[in-house]
């Protein structure tokens, strides 16, 4: 197994282009990846067998923790390399990064709209009488948190041709597909 590379060692990149798009040559690429805030402090250390689709996701997950990127694209990816990189990096920055501590569902899981509820919402779910009544509340609250999050990726200037998973919005979450 090859050596893991140094977080340190590695030049910080744009989380997205001038143009608003992730950086095109990590398409389809399996490595390890640092995301970090606008301040250069790391937020979370991944590894994928597609860094470009996996930084989308958390992308759509967390806008406003995604800058910056450190990346080690491995050839021939092994899952123990993978997860060897990923520990090194978390212990190298001395502490845990949100995204894989306290905060690790909202990076790594499908966004969860009961949480987002606004009071009128939460009203219109529990006067809900049948399954099809509750996942018609859902489904119109999951659209309104997926405008928002359009919002924020327009602030950003991102400019990515993301579709969430229609059938997820009727039980509650918005996941690209």
């Amino acid at each position: 197994m090859t050596e893991a590379v140094a977080l340190a060692d590695l030049e910080f990149i744009p989380f997205l282009d001038t143009n608003g798009q992730l950086p095109a040559h990590l398409q389809a690429k399996p490595g390890v990846f640092g995301v970090f805030d606008q301040g250069k402090i790391l937020q979370y250390v991944g590894y994928s067998r597609d860094i470009s689709l996996t930084l989308q996701q958390v992308l759509v997950r967390c806008p406003r923790e995604c800058y910056w990127l450190k990346v080690y694209v491995q050839t021939r990816p092994q899952r123990a390399f993978l997860e060897q990189t990923q520990g090194a990096w978390i212990e190298e920055n001395g502490q845990i990064p949100p995204g894989n501590g306290p905060e690790r569902c909202r990076w790594t899981e499908p966004v969860a709209v009961a949480p987002r509820l606004t009071p009128q919402e939460a009203q219109q779910l529990a006067s809900a009488v049948t399954e099809a009544d509750r996942g018609r509340v859902m489904k119109q609250a999951a659209r309104r948190v997926e405008a928002e999050i359009f919002e924020c990726l327009a602030q950003r200037g991102a400019r990515l041709g993301v579709r969430f998973n229609p059938k997820l919005k009727e039980s509650g979450f918005l996941d690209i597909s």
